[in-house]
Parts: C-alpha cells; sequence; structure tokens
C-alpha cells in the first residue's frame, strides 16, 4: 500500500488479486477524494467487495497499485450484522460496542440521521430502515474521511430507499467525506453520485448517472412518484468474459435502450 497525494483518500491503478490461480478482479482503476461518490455495481461475485478491500488495504494485490491517504479515517455499514435479537441492547450501547464514542459524538450522529429520538429504544424493536441509519449513525461518529457503505438499504422497503439516498448525499456534502457505496443489483443511483463503476471480475463501464425521472418507461417501471433525485443507471456489456476474469468474444451491441443512462459511458 502507497500513500496517495494530499487530495487523493484511496485509488487503485490496474489492481487485481488471484486465488488458486483465478483472478478474482483485474485492472481495476478509480479514484475517490473527499466530497465524492463512487458506486460499485454488479452481480454477486463480480468482485465488489474485493474492489473495496483493495482499495483500503486490507488484501495484497498480485498486480497493480494502491494508494491509500495517510493516517486515514474510515466509517463502514457492513451489509450484514450478527446480533443476538433476544438479548436487550439499547441504541446508545449498541453506537459504542465496537468503539468510544463521547455522547456528544453519539447525540450528534443520531441528529444527522434523524433518529435522536431512538436513543433508548431497544434495538430489536426497530424497523429496517431505522436500524440502518442506526448503522449509519455509527459510522458516521467519529467523522470519517472515507464512509464505506455495504449495501446500506438493505432491509429498507421502496418507499424509504430515496429518503436514505438522500441522507447518504447529505452526509457527503455536510461532513466533506467520500463515499464508496457498494450494491448487488443497484436500480436507483443518487444523481449526485460522482461516478458509477460496473464490475463483472473486471470494469465492464462507468461513468454519471443522468436523471431519468422524467422518463415515460421508468414511470410505467417505478410507479408516479419517483423523485427527480434519483436516476436510474443502466448499461450494456459488448463483450463477453473468459474463466480467468478475460474479455473476449466481442458481441453484436443490442439497440440503444429508451432511457438513456450516461453522458459516457467506457467499455
Amino acid at each position: 500500500m502507497r500513500k496517495s497525494d494530499s487530495s487523493t483518500l484511496i485509488e487503485l491503478k490496474n489492481a487485481g488479486v488471484k486465488r488458486a490461480g483465478k483472478w478474482l478482479v483485474r485492472g481495476i482503476s478509480f479514484s475517490l477524494n473527499a466530497g465524492e461518490i463512487v458506486t460499485l455495481i454488479g452481480p454477486n461475485g463480480a468482485g465488489k467487495t474485493t474492489s473495496a478491500k483493495m482499495a483500503l488495504g486490507l488484501l495484497d494485490l498480485d498486480e497493480g497499485t494502491a494508494l491509500q491517504k495517510p493516517e486515514l479515517r474510515v466509517g463502514y455499514v457492513p451489509q450484514k450484522v450478527s446480533i443476538d435479537w433476544t438479548l436487550p441492547l439499547r441504541v446508545k450501547r449498541f453506537l459504542n460496542l465496537t468503539g468510544s464514542s463521547t455522547e456528544t459524538e453519539i447525540e450528534a450522529a443520531l441528529a444527522v440521521t434523524g433518529t435522536s429520538h431512538l436513543m433508548d429504544s431497544e434495538v430489536n424493536t426497530l424497523s429496517g430502515g431505522e436500524f440502518q441509519r442506526i448503522l449509519l449513525s455509527r459510522a458516521i461518529a467519529k467523522k470519517p474521511e472515507l464512509l464505506v457503505l455495504d449495501e446500506p438499504v438493505q432491509g429498507v422497503d421502496s418507499t424509504g430507499e430515496e429518503a436514505m439516498y438522500s441522507l447518504i448525499e447529505t452526509i457527503a456534502k455536510n461532513l466533506n467525506c467520500g463515499i464508496l457505496l457498494i450494491s448487488h443489483d443497484l436500480h436507483f443511483v443518487m444523481s449526485a453520485t460522482t461516478h458509477v463503476i460496473c464490475l463483472n471480475g473486471h470494469i465492464c463501464c462507468s461513468g454519471t448517472p443522468r436523471a431519468v425521472s422524467s422518463s415515460s418507461e421508468f414511470r410505467s417501471l417505478y410507479g408516479s412518484k419517483i423523485s427527480a433525485n434519483l436516476a436510474l443507471y443502466e448499461h450494456m456489456h459488448d463483450h463477453t468474459h473468459g474463466t480467468d476474469g478475460s474479455i473476449e468474444k466481442p458481441v453484436a451491441t443490442a439497440k440503444t435502450p429508451t432511457i438513456r443512462d450516461e453522458t459516457s459511458i467506457n467499455a
């Protein structure tokens, strides 16, 4: 792991990791600065978590370079948290289980996520959306420079997804932290997302999403109550993948979809 320059939080340059002779990911390059939101999308096994771990210096690379700002403060919201829901556990106690945050820091973090009223609530009584906001509160209590969010709308119903994405955008702006957002199948991404990267062992395509809330096809598919704050990211692949992660067998590009997604997409 090499140190990045002062303006970059994390950066990968042509990075790759292999196990048992097979590449998990290869040729991954991206950087993330303070205030930016980079979104990694792709199917299971595409290398999203592996790429995030490479960028954070948690995996040794088999090729390429990973750079990180010295003494980078990182907050993390995991995809799943294992809790014995039969045990009594209040929110205030939960926020201190994995770190020592002051009461002032906890109160400030809960205020940011709109969950101050849940301070003394039992964790096992929270809804899915409330619990995700509590996890987010825990991650931002120490004012991280980088916030890593793995499936942040896990357990959140469709009506709460927009509010959660809006909250993430607000945190990025107010804390001026970089956000690395990981998703399994991201239909919606914030219009403020700086960069979206589609992975399938390598970077298939990337770009900045364009708002499509005015599209009749989009409204027909997702309903009429779609905010202009959200955009739909779609892409097309013009190649297939070999078992070793290589790109092969170019195929004819399909007809351009009615809903356009990017100002530019690079395969």
